[in-house]
This record gives structure tokens, sequence and C-alpha cells, in this order.
């Protein structure tokens, strides 16, 4: 078996995820509406603490249906803020819902939320070169101009870095590392 970047640990779940996912680019638009969320939950947190809840995430948001999550009302945020298996944050949960009426308004506007997001990196993933995890940047001048949109647009928990994490794991961008064995798969 080759190498996988360096972030990856030997749990079995990260290394799935790393596998299968991470840098895989994404085009459904449930699918890039509950990364983001996650993304969005994970601010000031790792990622493996958000993966290892995201089933919990999946049924406590309902399956992150944008249309469902829209018409959450308090007694539904006060059930969530009692959820153990989530990250029980008031502000990163009601973001959750103010981002799903978000995601709505773009495709009642017309576009696909694939689309949207993918109007970034111009529809294709930015192939980058990275021989170290120390070179892979936090934050770009697209991953700047994607928040300061999406803020626009009325979405939260959506700063740079945020916004950057989220590229690289929908696949916008391949941040494998160039001796990773599924960078391959991510070209």
């Amino acid at each position: 078996m080759g190498k996988r970047c360096e972030w990856v640990t030997e749990d079995p779940l990260y290394i799935a995820y790393h596998d299968k996912e991470w840098g895989q680019p994404l085009y459904d638009d449930q699918r890039l509406f509950e990364l983001l969320c996650l993304e969005g939950a994970q601010a000031g947190l790792s990622w493996w603490t958000i993966l290892q809840r995201r089933e919990s995430y999946r049924e406590a948001f309902d399956g992150f249906d944008p249309y469902q999550i829209a018409d959450y009302d308090e007694k539904k945020i006060a059930e969530l803020l009692q959820n153990e298996n989530i990250i029980r944050n008031r502000l990163k949960i009601r973001s959750v819902v103010t981002n799903a009426k978000a995601y709505i308004k773009i495709v009642e506007g017309g576009q696909s939320f694939s689309e949207y997001i993918w109007q970034f990196v111009g529809g294709k993933p930015v192939i980058n070169y990275w021989e170290h995890q120390a070179e892979v940047p936090a934050v770009t001048e697209i991953s700047t101009q994607m928040s300061k949109q999406l803020k626009k647009d009325g979405f939260k928990f959506v700063g740079p870095t945020i916004c950057y994490a989220y590229m690289q794991a929908a696949g916008m961008v391949n941040d494998h590392l160039v001796s990773c064995m599924y960078r391959q798969a991510a070209d």
C-alpha cells in the first residue's frame, strides 16, 4: 500500500474519508450543502471532531434537506441544542437554518447550488502540486472571494479558512500531496 497525505491518521473512518471522499469533485447540490454546514460546524474544532459525528448530524438535521431545515422553529432549535451527538453551539445550529434559507434563495433564483459553488473555480478543480503538508495554504484569494460572496448571499460560518477547507473537501481544489497514492484519482 502506498502513502497517503500526511494529515491522515490510522483511524479507519479517517482513512475512508481521505481515500473515498476528500478531494473528489462533488457536484450534488444537497451533499454540497451538507458539507458546507459541516465545515461551518468545524469552526474552532478539528475536522475529526465533526467527522465522528457526521451520521448524528445527518440524523439531527433531516439528512441536510435544506427545505426541511429552512422551516425549523425555536422548538426544533431547542431540541438540537439538547442533542449530545452534535456540537451544541447555538450560533452554529442557527447558521444551518440560515444557510438553508440562503441555499433555497439561490436555487429558486434559477441556479443549482453546484453551479453557484463551482463558479469560484470556473467549474473545474484547481490542481495544486504540494510536496509537504506545510506548503498547503489555509486561505487563498479564491476562498476569500467565495467567503465574501457567500456572506453577501446570506450564509453564515463561511470565513475564508472554512471556505478553503470546503473547497479541498469538495474537490474544488486538489490538495492531495504529490506523494499521495490517491492523488491520481483526484487529478
